[in-house]
């Protein structure tokens, strides 16, 4: 059947369906690693912290989940990992895979298990030329994809997700098309600075920390020692990570639209 519509909202995915039948083009590139998922269960609370490890081979992250599991507790890892290395890794049984998980979760939070077989997804970085055409605007993953280091992923979606909204109904609350050129434009305005910006920087952050060149790491713990010692630089990272920094939409400050 045929639907019609003032606007789609291509929500679907790195391999946009959407984004390609309207001929948007896509720059990116990938990168020599995969990122390997899965949920953990463990003895004690992680009281909601999540934790990064950075290693040689990329991030580890652990991120709290609620309550559960066989042991209590649960977090889901997302464990960046070189891909030559990833047949070996996942291809033990489930005693192998354990261990290899507990050398890098660690045993802060007491005996772990793994709830879920380990999963390896190839890691790329890319952003779509435009944000929009006619009648039709790109969200989440399929106007961009960036390494998922510090989860900022996440972050970018919901702001985009959040412009868009507010976009939308300051543009009806005039009586204007919202899939008008105006519209399209003002969103791609407001999300395109933002989304290279983060790009930029997790692709930047990632060859930082995944590199074993000695000068790179003296230079990278000098620099995180700087850091550790002053609160005010470490309080702006803080926020630049939280997607707290420069002008948010209204929903990400709790405002009605």
């Amino acid at each position: 059947r045929a639907l019609r519509a003032d606007l789609v909202v291509a929500a679907d995915g790195a391999r946009s369906r959407l984004r390609e039948a309207a001929g948007i083009g896509w720059v990116g590139w990938s990168y020599p690693q995969s990122g390997i998922v899965a949920t953990v269960a463990h003895e004690r609370d992680h009281e909601g912290r999540a934790i990064e490890h950075f290693l040689p081979s990329g991030p580890f992250a652990v991120l709290p989940l609620p309550p559960g599991g066989s042991l209590g507790h649960r977090s889901s890892i997302v464990w960046t990992e070189r891909q030559a290395d990833v047949p070996a890794l996942l291809g033990g049984g489930p005693e192998e895979a354990l261990m290899e998980v507990e050398r890098r979760f660690g045993l802060a939070l007491g005996r772990i298990a793994l709830e879920s077989p380990l999963k390896a997804y190839p890691l790329a970085f890319g952003i779509a030329r435009r944000f929009g055409a006619r009648r039709l605007l790109l969200l989440g993953d399929a106007a961009h994809v960036i390494h998922p280091i510090a989860g900022q992923g996440l972050n970018l979606g919901l702001r985009s997700a959040a412009a868009l909204a507010e976009s939308l109904a300051d543009t009806m609350r005039l009586g204007l098309d919202p899939g008008g050129p105006e519209a399209l434009e003002a969103y791609e305005r407001s999300r395109r600075f933002d989304t290279l910006a983060m790009g930029a920087a997790t692709d930047g952050l990632n060859r930082l920390f995944s590199t074993d060149a000695l000068p790179v790491r003296l230079a990278r713990d000098l620099g995180l020692g700087l850091v550790d010692r002053m609160p005010g630089l470490k309080r702006l990272f803080i926020r630049e990570a939280a997607g707290l920094r420069g002008r948010q939409p209204r929903l990400m400050r709790g405002e009605a639209l």
